[in-house]
C-alpha cells in the first residue's frame, strides 16, 4: 500500500509542475491568436507555429532544468540543507514562468495596438492570464511552506499554547521574586520598567524597557473555543494571498484602458515583476522586510503617484497611502529611532 508521504509528495509535485507550465502555455496561446489575426494568413500557420514553440519551450525547460534540480534536491539532502535564505523552486518559477508570461502579456497588447482598426483594443484587458500567473506563484509558495507540515492530524490549539506559556511564567526563581518586590516599590503610574534598578555590575549600557502587553482571553465555552481555533496550515493559505494583494492590485491596474493604451503599461508590469522577486526568499529570512520595502512599497509609491497625476485615480488612493505609511514606519522605527532626537522611549501608562 502506498504511504501517505508518497501520495503527498506526488500531489505536491504535480501541482507545482502544473503551476510552473500552465501560465506560459495559456499566455503564449493568446499571443498566437493575436498575431494570427494581425497577419491574416489562412490555415493558422503562425498560430500553430507559436503554440508548438511554447510547448517546446516548456518541455525543454522541464527536462533540462526543472526535473534535474528537483531530483538533485531530493537525492542530495546535504546540498539542500546548505541552501539557506532562498528557495530554488521559486527562482525557477519566477525566471522561467513569470518573466516570459509578463513579457508576452505586453506583447499581446502591442500586437493589438499595431493591428489598427481591424482589431480594436477591448475596453479592458482580460484578467485571466495575469490572475493565472499570480495564482500559480501563490500556489507554489503555499506548497513550499506546507512541505514541513503534515496534512492530517491536529495541531495544538491556542489554549494549550497559552496554558503551557502560563505554566512556564509561573515558575519563578528567587531572583525574579526579589526583582518583583523592587518593582512594586516604584511609583504605580509607571507602565514600564528598565534595567536601571539592577546592580551596577549587571547594568547594561542602554536601559531596556519592558512593555505591558494586554492579556489575551482564554475561552472555556465549547462554541467560543471552537471559534478561536487557529491552525498554522490554514494561516499559510490566508497570509499567502493577503501578502500579495498589493501586487495583484497593481497588475490589475494594467488592464485599465487608459493604462494599457499608453506607455504606463511598461512601468506597471516591470515594477510588478520586481515586487515578485521577494518571493524567492524564505518566509523567515531577516532580509525579507527590507526587500519588501525596497522592491515593492517604495517603487509603488512613485508608480501610483505618477498614475494618479497623469491618468487620474485609475489606482486606489488607499494603495498609495499604504505604500507611504509602510515605507515611512519601517524607516522611522528601524533607523530614525536610533538618532538621539528620537531615541527617548515613551509608552502609555494605560
Amino acid at each position: 500500500m502506498v504511504s501517505g508521504r508518497i501520495i503527498k509528495l506526488l500531489v505536491f509535485e504535480l501541482l507545482e509542475f502544473a503551476a510552473f507550465s500552465t501560465p506560459t502555455l495559456v499566455i503564449m496561446e493568446q499571443f498566437a491568436s493575436a498575431y494570427q489575426s494581425l497577419t491574416g494568413t489562412p490555415g493558422k500557420t503562425h498560430y500553430w507555429l507559436i503554440v508548438s514553440c511554447s510547448i517546446a519551450y516548456v518541455a525543454s525547460v522541464t527536462l533540462l532544468i526543472w526535473v534535474p534540480i528537483k531530483v538533485l534536491l531530493y537525492k542530495k539532502y546535504r546540498l539542500y540543507k546548505k541552501i539557506k535564505g532562498w528557495r530554488p523552486v521559486m527562482v525557477m518559477c519566477v525566471v522561467f514562468t513569470t518573466l516570459p508570461s509578463f513579457s508576452f502579456s505586453i506583447a499581446v497588447t502591442e500586437v493589438k495596438k499595431n493591428n489598427g482598426p481591424a482589431s480594436p483594443l477591448p475596453e479592458t484587458l482580460p484578467d485571466l492570464p495575469v490572475s493565472l500567473v499570480l495564482t500559480s506563484l501563490i500556489v507554489v509558495d503555499i506548497i513550499e511552506k506546507l512541505r514541513i507540515y503534515p496534512l492530517r492530524g491536529q495541531q495544538k490549539s491556542n489554549e494549550d499554547r497559552h496554558i503551557h506559556t502560563t505554566t512556564l511564567q509561573q515558575i519563578k526563581t528567587v531572583t525574579d521574586q526579589v526583582k518583583q518586590k523592587e518593582e512594586n516599590t516604584s511609583p504605580p503610574q509607571l507602565a514600564w520598567t528598565t534595567q536601571a534598578s539592577q546592580p551596577s555590575a549587571t547594568r547594561t549600557q542602554i536601559s531596556t524597557p519592558v512593555l505591558r502587553v494586554p492579556q489575551e482571553p482564554v475561552f472555556h465555552s465549547r462554541v467560543l473555543k471552537a471559534m478561536s481555533l487557529q491552525d498554522d496550515r490554514a494561516q499559510i493559505f490566508l497570509w499567502s494571498f493577503v501578502l500579495w494583494s498589493d501586487t495583484i492590485e497593481m497588475v490589475r491596474v494594467a488592464g485599465h484602458p487608459s493604462v494599457y493604451k499608453s506607455g504606463w503599461l511598461f512601468p506597471v508590469y516591470i515594477f510588478s515583476f520586481i515586487s515578485i522577486l521577494r518571493i524567492i526568499l524564505t518566509p523567515q529570512n531577516p532580509l525579507l522586510n527590507f526587500l519588501s520595502i525596497l522592491l515593492q512599497d517604495l517603487p509603488f509609491i512613485f508608480v501610483r503617484l505618477g498614475l494618479i497625476i497623469a491618468l487620474g485615480t485609475v489606482t486606489p488612493v488607499l494603495g498609495l497611502c499604504k505604500n507611504v505609511l509602510v515605507t515611512f514606519s519601517y524607516i522611522y522605527f528601524n533607523y530614525l529611532t536610533k538618532i538621539w532626537a528620537f531615541s527617548t522611549f515613551e509608552t502609555s501608562s494605560f
